[in-house]
């Protein structure tokens, strides 16, 4: 079953629900007011009726009996409108007494004042009435009886049940259309998303987008899913272009090697005179490959766990990095200004980043150049060198994986020490940029400062 059929379902529901609910309340309450009606009409009747009814017999009664002729009050019922009126003349004695009922001990009572009136339910010639006995008011000792029709009163709740069984099916109907046709057009979005993600699992096209305008939760989902597919596409095309980089880098130092050992396995060997030059260009492009390596785990450590994040002293930091780089002697003098701050950030990736940070500086400074380290209170390590600098075209590329300049490529590295350092910088909620100096390049790498 779609999902457009379960909501159409489930309003039919609803509505049967609640309309069978509300029949339930308005029949029993109607019933019961159209027989405490009936009942009002019998009482008014057996009073006033039959009391006006009885003057009228007693007027005619007094008139025969000027005339000399007799006039006696009917003991059959006699009909008054839509009630019919029976009169029980004292002495009031249990018995036959014609009419809708025998007389009963109970009548007895009643007639004499000493038990109240009652309703109750009689057949008389084949239908079925509703009556009402009580003492007949102006005649002592004299009963009233006051019947109706009960199909009077079950017609009309005939006509309601039906009214009522129209009216539950009819608007469960029509609510279940209407949630039909409403599920189509609110549901839209979901049909779209649907065929979306059915389009990316068939074609595995990652491009594939839904357009939803809007500010409810579908709209919300589509748009998450959106920015969700966003993020897998970016994700999947820079794990893509960083395995055709790795293979492109690794084929360089694997050939080299393979290419230096298969000299070595021919002639003389290791007697060659050319043995010590083709092992330590083996020697180079091994550690060249190693660094490869250690990159590319260090990207993918960082890119997948989680940062152990502690109060860090940078300025600290910054100087341990820069006294361990000291002691390998490099070719250029590095100078620091240290001021102290305090930033809250994984201490082994930041000591990463400033590393390559100076050490891509070092790289690029020449002989007897200097290198200045400055770290201020706001957070912001800045690395200047004295090198050639990079040129402006150049300027937006050198944080991407594997990317390195024309006059780079001639120097060892594997373009992926400035790429952690942004991945680091991202990580912790800052940037890294890379501006022209006065003589040289100054890499600025900006984090927030603890608070």
């Amino acid at each position: 079953m779609t999902l457009r059929n379960r909501v159409a379902l489930a309003g039919g529901t609803v509505v049967f629900a609640a309309l069978l609910l509300a029949s339930l309340v308005i029949y029993p309450s109607l019933s019961a007011g159209l027989h405490r009606q009936s009942d009002d009409v019998l009482t008014s009747a057996a009073d006033r009726d039959a009391s006006q009814l009885l003057k009228d017999f007693k007027f005619k009664m007094e008139q025969m009996e000027r005339e000399g002729t007799r006039l006696t009050v009917p003991t059959s019922p006699v009909t008054v409108g839509s009630t019919q009126l029976q009169f029980v003349a004292p002495p009031v004695a249990a018995g036959p007494g014609g009419g809708f009922l025998p007389v009963s001990s109970h009548d007895v009572e009643v007639a004499r004042g000493r038990a109240p009136a009652y309703f109750q339910d009689a057949e008389y010639e084949g239908v079925t009435y509703r009556v009402y006995t009580a003492p007949l008011s102006g005649w002592d000792g004299a009963l009233v009886r006051a019947a109706i029709r009960q199909s009077v009163v079950s017609s009309t709740l005939d006509r309601l049940t039906v009214l009522l069984a129209v009216i539950t099916a009819g608007g469960t109907l029509l609510a279940a259309l209407g949630a039909r046709l409403v599920a189509g057009r609110v549901l839209r979005p979901v049909r779209q998303l649907t065929d979306t993600v059915e389009h990316i699992t068939a074609t595995q096209d990652l491009t594939a987008r839904i357009d939803v305008h809007g500010r409810d939760e579908i709209a919300r989902l589509a748009r998450s899913f959106a920015a969700m597919m966003a993020a897998v596409e970016e994700s999947v095309t820079a794990q893509r272009r960083l395995v055709s980089d790795a293979s492109h880098e690794l084929r360089t130092p694997l050939t080299s090697i393979t290419t230096n050992l298969e000299l070595l396995s021919e002639g003389p060997g290791v007697a060659d005179p050319q043995a010590p030059a083709l092992v330590e260009q083996a020697r180079t492009q091994t550690r060249e490959l190693r660094d490869l390596v250690n990159d590319l785990v260090e990207l993918a450590r960082h890119g997948q766990q989680h940062l152990h994040t502690e109060d860090t002293r940078l300025d600290l930091l910054a100087e341990r990095v820069v006294a361990r780089i000291a002691r390998r002697g490099p070719q250029a003098t590095l100078r620091t200004d240290l001021a102290p701050c305090l930033v809250h950030a994984d201490p082994d990736a930041l000591e990463r980043a400033l590393g390559n940070l100076v050490d891509n500086a070092v790289k690029w400074s020449p002989d007897g150049g200097q290198v200045l380290v400055r770290v201020a209170p706001d957070g912001t390590v800045t690395v200047t060198d004295q090198g050639p600098g990079i040129p402006a075209d150049d300027l937006p590329f050198v944080f991407d994986r594997f990317y390195r300049s024309p006059t780079a490529r001639s120097l060892p590295g594997s373009g992926l020490g400035l790429a952690i350092v942004k991945q680091v910088a991202e990580m912790h909620g800052g940037r890294v940029t890379a501006e022209p100096a006065e003589h040289g390049l100054c890499m600025r790498l900006r984090l927030p400062p603890a608070t």
